[in-house]
């Protein structure tokens, strides 16, 4: 197939499956609420866990998860690392841009982590260790987020992976952190609720 046809099906392919609102539904049909009304308004599992409990942020968690492996697959099936990339990036940037829900959903860090498990796992792993050693230390959720955002890129250079995937651990990294802007206003006010603790208890 020409390149700007695979490109394009790799474009609208990875945007749709990232932008499928799995936290907006649960939230829907577990608890009746629509999840962007309450707390941080976030769709991601996390506001998931401070509003509905761990069986729904553990159901959103997994769904999103999936969502970024099934963009590096298409990307694969359509022949090429960096068909894999460009499916990758358009699935974050679904996730938080949600055609569905007037482009707004999560901060796209389970949907990044299940993309960095298809495409390097043990980069996946160690970028979810460095999450949980962030966790462990602060018990918030963002801060440990962002440090794996910055995390990804240096362990896709240090376990020395293809050019491609590094680019979008930079990217990505980049975007998962720009999404969490609030987040840094409330960490550096001193404000961002720990795990356990609701947005609205903290301010």
């Amino acid at each position: 197939m020409p390149a700007p046809f695979l490109a394009l099906l790799a474009i609208i392919g990875g945007y749709f499956l990232g932008s499928i609102p799995t936290g907006y539904w649960v939230g829907l049909r577990w608890g009746g609420i629509d999840i962007r009304t309450q707390g941080s308004g976030s769709t991601g599992a996390t506001n998931v866990l401070r509003t509905l409990g761990r069986g729904p942020a553990l159901l959103v968690l997994l769904v999103d998860t999936l969502k970024g492996a099934a963009a590096v697959a298409l990307g694969w099936a359509l022949g090429s690392p960096w068909w894999v990339v460009l499916a990758a990036l358009l699935a974050v940037i679904g996730h938080s841009r949600s055609c569905w829900l007037g482009f707004q959903g999560g901060k796209s860090v389970a949907t990044s982590l299940g993309i960095l498990l298809a495409m390097a796992w043990p980069v996946a792993l160690a970028t979810f260790g460095v999450w949980l050693l962030g966790l462990a230390f602060t018990r918030i959720v963002s801060f440990s987020s962002i440090l794996a955002a910055v995390a990804a890129p240096v362990l896709m250079w240090v376990t020395a992976q293809p050019l491609p995937y590094l680019l979008f651990a930079l990217a990505g990294g980049v975007y998962v952190i720009a999404t969490h802007r609030r987040n840094i206003e409330r960490l550096l006010a001193g404000s961002e609720p720990r795990i356990g603790q609701k947005l609205a208890q903290s301010s």
